[in-house]
């Protein structure tokens, strides 16, 4: 289970015209709370910030899922809200549960291919409602650290 949060990073950008401009950039990040949420993204963008930043907010992200693409040219990504259809027994009415899942592309044809290549294994019934470009920059799944060893020696991996 993740717990994904949107962070928003503020700095100086050097244009191309050689102008500086102030820029707030959104990044998601897989964080237990919104203080790991900060702590993280600063971990993760430090070594790419030559001068001042600051994490201007932190909020949660709702995705229920994220389709990762190793392409080169899929540097953008897309929110697909997605509709679960179910039947109720009782009533035999049709229930549609919205969810939002987050897939990495390189342009809109690229996303919706990719997201129906995700959903191949549901058994679910769904329908796509919409897909949009994000503004997110860059992701940050939680990755666990090798070296560290358990407490306990009986004490089960994570």
């Amino acid at each position: 289970m993740h717990n994904w949060f949107t962070c928003k990073i503020r700095y100086t950008k050097t244009m191309e015209n050689g102008m500086n401009k102030r820029v707030t950039e959104p990044y998601l990040v897989d964080a237990l709370s919104f203080t790991e949420a900060e702590s993280r993204i600063i971990e993760e963008i430090t070594p790419y910030m030559t001068g001042e930043f600051v994490v201007s907010g932190v909020a949660r992200a709702n995705y229920s899922e994220l389709f990762f693409s190793d392409e080169e040219s899929a540097d953008k990504w897309y929110k697909c809200k997605l509709y679960f259809i179910t039947l109720d027994e009782k009533t035999g009415a049709t229930k549609r549960t919205a969810t939002n899942i987050l897939v990495q592309a390189s342009g809109l044809k690229d996303a919706i291919k990719k997201l129906d290549e995700g959903m191949k294994g549901t058994l679910a019934d769904y329908e796509s409602a919409s897909v949009s470009e994000t503004a997110i920059m860059d992701v940050y799944p939680y990755e666990a650290d090798t070296d560290v060893k358990p407490e306990f020696k009986d004490a089960p991996n994570r």
